[in-house]
């Protein structure tokens, strides 16, 4: 939705806006197109609950790479050319970079840093579903936050997105159902989750980095280091961020839906991820109770399958 061509330029003066009046300029340029990407959406969807993931990636992912830039501003200076512009956007990326992206400004540290962002993915949410409810359509939206550490984070970033849903139903005269949940990436999420249930109607765990952040490994290095010498060395079982790993992680998310349903009833559990293409994965998921998986298009049919049999072992 972000790196569309036509879309990337809004992003970037989003990102390098020095003041809120400036972002909010580029956020309304694109809050017609997240309208319409979600009015689609939810159109295909008919009545099934659709779940959108707020903005979750470190912002530095939208911005030029700061090496090019670097290489673009002493080139244009040897030239005798302007470089006032390239100079401003490399002083941006430079302030944006960080050490550990993956663990740093994302998910949502950066929707209450700017929490301009999500209100206007939020607003585009419900604009279209409640035009889609006029049309007919019962239409259901779950809206989650990423990357929970604190049950506060959860708190306060509802807070806000709850009062500009409320807002826009107002608005378009319109009553819409709606769930705001989280997605568990962090073990103390886990271990809290009991806390976090009091403002999430839904968990859905996201297994990649849930696996980085338990075992400590990078999944992009892991994976190209040392890894495949782990498992042909049966050091592990197999590799963990192609199989969930059911004594670790698998204990994370099976004891977060225990302490979470013991405050919510009604709490849904779902697995985001490739280990929800993952056969064994998903019969884990049965196992523990999760109420669904989610995975790339092309592991569907895979994953409709390891389900079907996990039903059928289990009776």
């Amino acid at each position: 939705m972000f790196m569309d061509p036509d879309r990337l330029p809004w992003v970037q003066k989003m990102i390098i806006a020095g003041t809120p009046e400036a972002r909010k300029e580029a956020l309304d340029k694109l809050l017609p197109m997240q309208y319409s990407d979600f009015y689609a959406m939810f159109k295909a969807l008919g009545d099934k609950p659709l779940t959108v993931r707020l903005l979750d990636p470190p912002l530095h992912e939208f911005l030029p790479d700061k090496e090019s830039l670097i290489a673009e501003v002493a080139t244009l200076k040897a030239q005798g050319k302007d470089a006032k512009e390239k100079e401003e956007l490399l002083h941006v990326v430079e302030g944006l970079s960080e050490s550990n992206p993956m663990m740093g400004l994302r998910g949502c540290r950066l929707g209450l840093t700017y929490p301009e962002i999500n209100e206007m993915q939020v607003r585009a949410i419900f604009e279209a579903c409640c035009d889609l409810k006029k049309e007919g359509h019962n239409v259901q939206p779950w809206v989650m936050i990423p990357l929970i550490g604190h049950v506060n984070e959860l708190k306060v970033a509802k807070e806000i997105l709850v009062r500009v849903a409320k807002e826009v139903m107002a608005e378009k005269g319109v009553e819409v159902e709606y769930k705001f949940g989280t997605m568990i990436e962090i073990p103390r999420a886990a271990l809290t989750a009991d806390e976090i249930a009091e403002y999430a109607e839904f968990f859905s765990f996201g297994t990649n980095d849930l696996t980085q952040m338990t075992f400590g490994y990078s999944r992009d290095d892991a994976e190209g280091k040392f890894l495949n010498r782990y498992v042909e060395q049966k050091i592990l079982p197999s590799n963990p961020f192609a199989t969930l790993d059911t004594k670790g992680v698998g204990q994370l998310i099976e004891m977060s839906m225990e302490k979470g349903k013991k405050v919510n009833s009604k709490l849904v559990g779902g697995v985001c991820g490739e280990h929800g293409g993952d056969p064994d994965s998903v019969k884990f998921c049965n196992k523990i109770g999760l109420d669904y998986v989610s995975c790339s298009p092309f592991r569907i049919p895979q994953a409709r399958l390891a389900a079907a049999q996990a039903v059928v072992e289990q009776a």
